[in-house]
């Protein structure tokens, strides 16, 4: 898959805004609810776990602080199709990973839409404003 090309013309077709930084390494500033944005990287990489290349789309929540509620995000991601949390750099992210062998174009979209989402819902939860 051409990560670049798919990325830019997604974000084109959403109305967003794309940032090319390399090959395998794509932004996509993305509409939101409530006419904000949320910024989500796509980059491929190599599993090392099955050996093969899978994509990434991340988005970053806030910072990390001792009143996030870990159980609550726990127990909400039973409820995503894609998304998981997690901690990088400090900060809590969503985050969807999937082969790049055998995924539809229509499965990245929705992966890359529930990030968006999902971020932007509970950066508004935790940090009460609307931070990236």
């Amino acid at each position: 898959m051409d990560l670049t090309k798919f990325m830019k013309q997604y974000a084109d077709e959403i109305r967003g805004q794309y940032i090319e930084y390399t090959q395998n390494l794509s932004v996509i500033i993305m509409p939101v609810s409530g006419n904000r944005f949320q910024t989500v990287m796509g980059n491929i990489k190599q599993s090392s776990l099955y050996n093969r290349p899978v994509i990434i789309f991340t988005s970053k929540v806030c910072p990390m602080n001792d009143s996030i509620d870990f159980k609550m995000l726990l127990e909400q991601t039973a409820y995503f199709n894609y998304c998981r949390f997690t901690i990088a750099e400090n900060y809590l992210q969503v985050e969807a990973v999937s082969s790049l062998a055998g995924v539809n174009e229509q499965d990245i979209k929705e992966m890359l839409q529930e990030v968006a989402n999902i971020a932007d819902q509970f950066e508004m939860k935790i940090a009460g404003s609307d931070i990236h």
